[in-house]
């Protein structure tokens, strides 16, 4: 099949991500909430549709800053994230570290995915009409026949385009546990996301079928996407009733400037609805290409001041650096954990797989 082209959908998606955002908390009313100050804030880590190394390196900082602050040497990324979602490479990457594996942690470290990204990332990144068998082959020798409930008990969202229904398309763990025909197999999921060209996909049941080209073409920044699912979500998120009661991650990629357009627009827009709680509940790292070998690019960025998006005003530098940021978010996301030990009301509840026709829950 023809190779479809971003900038083909890329308008009309850009509308309904801003619609998505303007209905649902950018314009709107404050709510009230009765449990203000004991709610909590849902976490969220969201990764672009690039190369996903930028992404990786912080995440392997953040790791070490999360594992010295809990005084847990062999702390996860996943146990201080309640919501993954990842686009093109970025939804291996998060299927790497939000995967179960045989002892029930994790299939990989964020320093195991870094390394397993710079080795693969030629597979990865390459742009072609077509996957080859490697590929596949790479996929499906990493996560066999996992499919999404043997994901963490975690939301995690991983973005496609679908061509049968003519929009974005977001393999969901909530969606796998209610419904058979929503389970995907993770390697053919993240082949999905990867895709330049179409791929045929079918649910494990193989009562559903999709055409999917990758999530660079349907939602390249799935942070809007992560934030509508968790607000939209009373069954897992009960407490949560606006934007100031998430605390969001956002890793972008180290792009050129034309693939970035796209991830930009989605970054205003959030940063707009968060507004002065930006400083303290939204981190977006992102950079560009310079020619650099990728690690060394993804240190680079790390170490260079933090850029905010102002909604129609293009971006501003401020004085902390991203790893200052990054930082502060693994202070506030210890500060979160701890805050969960001794809270009366679960700020999350996630469901478990079904072994009868009931779903259990798991609180959080």
């Amino acid at each position: 099949m023809a190779a479809v082209y971003p900038n083909m959908l890329q308008d009309k998606l850009t509308n309904e991500i801003f619609s998505i955002l303007e209905n649902k908390f950018l314009f709107g009313t404050k709510p009230c909430n009765t449990f203000t100050n004991d709610n909590g804030k849902v976490r969220i880590l969201s990764m672009d549709a690039a190369d996903a190394i930028l992404a990786a390196n912080a995440l392997v900082y953040l790791q070490s800053i999360l594992r010295a602050k809990s005084a847990n040497p062999s702390a996860h990324i996943a146990d201080f994230f309640d919501v993954v979602a990842g686009s093109g490479a970025g939804g291996v990457l998060a299927a790497l570290l939000f995967t179960r594996g045989k002892d029930g942690a994790p299939l990989m470290t964020a320093d195991q995915s870094l390394t397993f990204l710079l080795d693969h990332h030629r597979t990865f990144t390459r742009r072609r009409p077509l996957f080859g068998r490697s590929t596949s082959k790479l996929l499906k020798k990493v996560f066999g026949d996992l499919t999404l409930k043997d994901t963490l008990r975690k939301g995690v969202l991983i973005p496609c385009y679908d061509l049968k229904s003519g929009a974005p398309f977001l393999f969901s763990r909530a969606d796998a546990l209610e419904m058979d025909g929503c389970d995907f197999r993770i390697a053919g999921l993240c082949e999905a996301t990867l895709a330049d060209a179409a791929v045929q996909l079918k649910s494990v049941d193989g009562r559903s079928r999709i055409v999917a080209v990758g999530g660079r073409v349907g939602m390249s920044n799935p942070t809007a996407a992560a934030i509508t699912h968790v607000l939209n979500n009373k069954h897992e998120f009960p407490l949560c009733s606006s934007i100031q009661d998430l605390l969001v991650v956002s890793l972008g990629g180290a792009a050129d400037v034309a693939a970035q357009g796209f991830a930009d627009m989605v970054d205003q827009a959030v940063s707009m609805a968060f507004g002065e709680d930006r400083r303290s509940n939204y981190v977006r790292i992102q950079g560009l290409v310079n020619g650099e070998k990728k690690r060394a690019m993804a240190e680079r960025i790390l170490g260079e001041k933090n850029v905010e998006s102002v909604l129609f005003k293009g971006k501003k530098m401020v004085e902390s650096t991203n790893m200052e940021r990054m930082e502060m978010l693994g202070g506030e996301l210890i500060k979160e954990q701890e805050r969960r030990k001794n809270a009366i009301l679960p700020t999350v509840l996630l469901s478990s797989p079904r072994s009868s026709s009931a779903s259990t829950l798991s609180s959080n």
